[in-house]
């Protein structure tokens, strides 16, 4: 049985993704940078190779003897003290997973993007409508850098499918991280104010089966948009009130006070070294007027997401 690396497994992307592929019985690697923090998340049956992205070596290690690889490793985050950490994981990590992926010649390299790469402005936007203009935010970049790299990859001859998701929520061993944490602070009524807006969601084992799907199935260089609908946050708030009867549905805050916040926050950051408590790129995701489809996904691979509040309910009730 060839060994399938899987990167990112202690997040809320690559746990599902590993979850998945030890469910088909497949045999599993994974990279991790804490070998005793990720055997309390990774599935037991997973390799753990201790590495990062950023080191080349490591990853070469890893990635010996493998025939695929799932690389949903990344700082998703849209504020960090040093922003350069966004080139050296996002952009110069994706560049050594696929150097070591070329070198050891896998036969499939599905990469984790993100929606971030199409025209946000459309409604509604698909995986035809690339954007090629600069992004505004360090995350945003780096992920457009790494694109190109994986793009450059694929036209000398890596078998990629690019994979696109959106806002991603789910069940995740270990402390909830992004998405989740939303979710769960709702719960306990840790949010005093709602922010205007909202954003696209998926549920994170619905975005693995897609990967799984376009990796059996995807042509080489195909890529899919993994959303299942758009929620505002006050949608959200009242779904997780329907689920969990202490958490009450916060007030909204007007749009214009959530930008002098954010405004004045990450100009405080600058010498605090602190992170504000909205950043701009929060701000600016929750204003996006365009809206995804995965007609694409659906109708090539059959995929067929799971509706928000069933996924909502597994989310805040699993152990």
């Amino acid at each position: 049985m060839t060994t399938t690396l899987v990167t990112g497994a202690t997040g809320t992307i690559g746990n599902a993704i590993a979850r998945r592929l030890i469910g088909e019985g497949r045999s599993v690697r994974c990279l991790v940078r804490n070998l005793e923090a990720a055997a309390k998340i990774v599935p037991e049956d997973c390799e753990l190779i201790l590495g990062d992205v950023t080191d080349m070596a490591s990853i070469e290690a890893a990635m010996a003897g493998c025939s695929a690889v799932f690389h949903a490793a990344g700082m998703p985050e849209q504020w960090v003290r040093d922003p350069a950490i966004f080139d050296r994981v996002n952009s110069g990590g994706t560049q050594h997973m696929l150097d070591a992926a070329r070198q050891a010649g896998v036969q499939s390299f599905v990469y984790t993007s993100t929606q971030d790469m199409f025209d946000l402005n459309a409604n509604p936007f698909d995986e035809t409508m690339l954007w090629k203009k600069p992004l505004k935010s360090h995350y945003e970049r780096s992920k457009q850098k790494a694109e190109r790299r994986v793009e450059a990859a694929l036209d000398r001859g890596l078998p990629v499918q690019f994979i696109h998701p959106v806002g991603t929520y789910g069940p995740t061993p270990g402390a909830p991280t992004a998405l989740n944490t939303l979710l769960h602070d709702l719960a306990q009524n840790k949010i005093p104010l709602l922010l205007p807006g909202g954003f696209p969601v998926v549920f994170n084992d619905d975005l693995a089966r897609l990967q799984l799907l376009a990796e059996a199935k995807g042509e080489h260089g195909a890529r899919y948009i993994a959303f299942e609908s758009y929620q505002t946050l006050h949608q959200i708030a009242e779904a997780v009130a329907s689920i969990i009867p202490d958490a009450k549905i916060p007030g909204m805050m007007p749009g214009w006070s959530a930008s002098l916040i954010a405004g004045v926050g990450e100009l405080v950051s600058k010498f605090t070294r602190k992170p504000p408590l909205i950043s701009a790129g929060e701000l600016g995701v929750l204003k996006r007027k365009g809206r995804p489809s995965a007609q694409k996904a659906k109708q090539d691979l059959g995929w067929v997401p799971t509706p928000f509040l069933a996924g909502l309910k597994q989310t805040l009730t699993s152990d």
